[in-house]
Parts: C-alpha cells; sequence; structure tokens
C-alpha cells in the first residue's frame, strides 16, 4: 500500500477534477496564481506557478516555500468541460423539458425528500434553478399578456363602436351590416396581432432572462441537475470513457518518482475521483512503496447522485473506497456553503458504509472562523462564490489550506495524522436506494 511513509514531501502532483463548468480550465489557473499569492501573503510563506511542464491537457507547474522547506508541485486539470457544453440544451424549451424530467426523477424515486434529511441548503440549491425558471416563465407570460391587450385595445378601441353609432345616426341595415363587418374583422385582426404580440414579448422576455443568466445561475444549475439525472446516477458512456482516461494519467504519475500523488475533486468532480480511485485500486494501479496516494474532496455533493436509483456504480465505489488502506480520503466541506452537503460523510448517507470503513475524514473549513468578520460579511450571500472558497485563500486560516495541500511539504496524510472528525458530521444512513454494482 502507499498511504504514507513519513518522508517529507518535495516534489508532487496534482490533479484536479473541476465540477460541473463548460468554462476553458484557465479560469483554475488564475484562481490558483491570484488566490496563492494571496494566502501566501497572509500565512508568511512563498510560492509562485509559472507554465506546465511536460504533456497532458491543462494545467501549471507550482514552486512553494513553506516552513522552510521547498516543494514543488505539477498540477493537472481533468478536463471534461466539453462534456459538459455537449450535455447543455442550448435552447429555452429543451432547457424547460429538462425541468420538468429532472424534477420528476427525483420526486418520484423518493431521493429529493430523504436528501432533505441532510442538509437544507443543497436541496434549496437544487429547487432553486426550477422555481427561477418557473418565475421567468410567468413573469414573460404576463407582461407578455398585458403587451398583447393593449395592442388590442389599441386597434379595436377606436372601430368596435363603428357599429353602435351607425344605429345611432340612423344608417340603413346595408350600411349598418357594412359597418358591423368591418368593426368584426378590424376584432379578429387584433386578435391576431393581441396573440402575435404576447408570444413575441413572453419570447424577448426569456431570451433575455437566459442570456443574463451569468447572474441568475438558473439555467446552468438546471442542466447540472439534469445531467446526473438523465441516467438516474448512472454515468453516461462518455463520461465513463473520460474517466477512464484520467485514470491512466494517474496510474502513469503513480509509477513516477514524485512523493505524492494528490486528487482533488470539486464538488461534482469529487464523486467522479470516487469512481476513478476505485478502479485504480482494483487493477492493482497503487503499488507498495511508490508515491502516496492522497484523496482531497472539496465542497462535495455526491448524495445528489448516490441517492438517484440507477446509481450502483459509485455507490460500489463509495462503499469499496472508504476501507482501502491504500490512500488518504479527506472530505472537507463548510456549513457555509449552501451548494454543498455539509459535514455528510458519502459513504454513511449513502447507505453503505462498510463495519471496517476508516474513510472518509470528514471536517469543516469553517467559513465563519476562517474567514474574518469584515470577509464573512462579504461573501455570506454569495453563494456561487462560496462554493470555491475551498480553493481560496482565508484571511483567518485553521487548519484548512488549499495552497499548502496542493504545494506545501507535508503529504495529506501526515498533515491530518491527529485531525479528529468533525463532531457535527452526519452519518445516518439516509437514502433509499442502497444496491450496489455486482
Amino acid at each position: 500500500m502507499a498511504v504514507d511513509n513519513g518522508r517529507q514531501v518535495r516534489r508532487r502532483q496534482v490533479f484536479y477534477i473541476p465540477g460541473y463548468d463548460p468554462i476553458h480550465p484557465r479560469r483554475y489557473r488564475e484562481l490558483y496564481r491570484t488566490e496563492s499569492a494571496a494566502q501566501a501573503q497572509i500565512s508568511g510563506y512563498a510560492i509562485g506557478i509559472r507554465p506546465k511542464i511536460g504533456g497532458g491537457a491543462y494545467g501549471w507547474h507550482a514552486d512553494a516555500t513553506i516552513a522552510g522547506q521547498t516543494v514543488t508541485a505539477d498540477v493537472e486539470v481533468l478536463v471534461w468541460s466539453d462534456i459538459v457544453r455537449a450535455s447543455m440544451s442550448h435552447t429555452i424549451p429543451a432547457t424547460y423539458g429538462q425541468l420538468v424530467r429532472t424534477a420528476w426523477t427525483y420526486v418520484a424515486s423518493g431521493a429529493l425528500r430523504r436528501l432533505m434529511w441532510l442538509r437544507k441548503g443543497p436541496v434549496i440549491a437544487a429547487l432553486y434553478p426550477v422555481g427561477m425558471l418557473l418565475f421567468q416563465l410567468i413573469m414573460a407570460l404576463l407582461i407578455g399578456a398585458a403587451a398583447g391587450i393593449a395592442g388590442w385595445w389599441a386597434i379595436t378601441g377606436i372601430s368596435l363602436p363603428l357599429y353602435g353609432l351607425a344605429g345611432l345616426l340612423g344608417l340603413d341595415a346595408i350600411i349598418a351590416t357594412a359597418v358591423w363587418w368591418v368593426a368584426t374583422a378590424v376584432w379578429w385582426v387584433a386578435t391576431a396581432v393581441q396573440l402575435a404580440v404576447w408570444s413575441a414579448v413572453t419570447v424577448w422576455i426569456l431570451r433575455w432572462f437566459k442570456r443574463k443568466d451569468g447572474r441568475f445561475f438558473a439555467y446552468y444549475l438546471m442542466h447540472d441537475y439534469a445531467y446526473a439525472a438523465r441516467l438516474k446516477g448512472a454515468n453516461p458512456p462518455a463520461m465513463e470513457a473520460r474517466m477512464a482516461a484520467f485514470g491512466a494519467i494517474i496510474a502513469s504519475a503513480l509509477k513516477s518518482d514524485v512523493d505524492e500523488v494528490l486528487i482533488v475533486g470539486h464538488s461534482s468532480g469529487a464523486h467522479l475521483a470516487v469512481s476513478i480511485l476505485a478502479d485504480l485500486i482494483r487493477d492493482e494501479k497503487v503499488s507498495v512503496g511508490g508515491p502516496a496516494l492522497g484523496f482531497l474532496a472539496v465542497g462535495q455533493v455526491v448524495p445528489m447522485v448516490s441517492f438517484l436509483p440507477e446509481a450502483h456504480r459509485l455507490r460500489a465505489d463509495l462503499a469499496f473506497l472508504s476501507a482501502r488502506p491504500e490512500l488518504t480520503w479527506i472530505d472537507v466541506t463548510a456549513p457555509g456553503d449552501g451548494c454543498a452537503f455539509a459535514l455528510c460523510d458519502p459513504v454513511a448517507v449513502s447507505g453503505v458504509a462498510p463495519p471496517h470503513q476508516r474513510w472518509p475524514l470528514v471536517i469543516s473549513a469553517a467559513f465563519s472562523q476562517s474567514l474574518s468578520p469584515e470577509r464573512w460579511k462579504e461573501l455570506r450571500w454569495r453563494f456561487f462564490r462560496l462554493h470555491f472558497q475551498y480553493l481560496c485563500a482565508f484571511d483567518r486560516p485553521k487548519d484548512y489550506d488549499y495552497f499548502q495541500n496542493t504545494a506545501g511539504p507535508l503529504s495529506l496524510a501526515e498533515r491530518y495524522r491527529d485531525r479528529a472528525p468533525s463532531q457535527s458530521r452526519i452519518d445516518v444512513a439516509a437514502s433509499k436506494y442502497t444496491s450496489v454494482a455486482a
């Protein structure tokens, strides 16, 4: 096994698996560059990044001097943004179709009700795109209807009284009938115009909301949850193929002469990492005497997938990985992150904890304590930004420091060797579905 041999880490290979994100991975390089510099200034160490050395999809090289020790780290982003983009519905009707199918999957399976037993925050986050998209549709329909009615009155407001005026003036029946037909024709034209205006304004408003989704995140989050629900928790074939490719890259690093191979899974990237690592260990790619193997899960949303009826593979991988001595698995969340299942043991709550479970070590990043009151006040209601705080600087850091984990002289096992799990962790089985893959 390759848990940790007590040696100092001088060279580290880091593989970062992002969550459901359609944006180019350069954003993570820039985030690391700016936030590592801020954390280094706060904590009194030195760290800098430069272009990546060697092959691979995308990444960077980090040099750090922490506690008087020099460490180098090569960070590679395991990219699946192309799969994310391909999964996104590009039309408004298709997105509303996703809304109906996803809501039905979570409600009919009973997963939504059981998820609410854990943490309300991520469930509210899951319901948010449903509520926001319905709100947008209702607003568009109401404003469109108001515009259509206004157009109808603008056309008919003068023409409809013509027939009555003809009667008051004593016009003969032929003229009165002609006026009636004109007024009727105008009414039908006005009604057609009303419907056309209603439809056009409704579509324009819906398109406006979609263009502004960088502020609302309704479409983005809807696509995210729909991706997990599309196959009821099973991985699409394209994702399975990509995970196998990721595994081959990590297996190659495990044969190198680095001191530690560290996998960082953020958000939905955490459950991908679980399956990738489980496959590596089953295939005996983690050898005795090789690099220490660490798995850092941050802001995980595992129950959103593992609670679904067809997530057999994920549940099997959770149970398997939780008992393995070949790695160190640290799960970091924070109650202040409304998008993560904070302090929920993903193995236990999924109902697949084996009797000899040893992982993960569930700890809190304690946003409200590791950020100053001023900084916490600034970020508290920026929910999406807080979901990325695990990758950022803390101005009052405690024992969680992303940059010391990825570029510091201590392995993940050594850094958290004496760390007790959070007393507030949730480790009660809650999933209705506990079947695992054969």
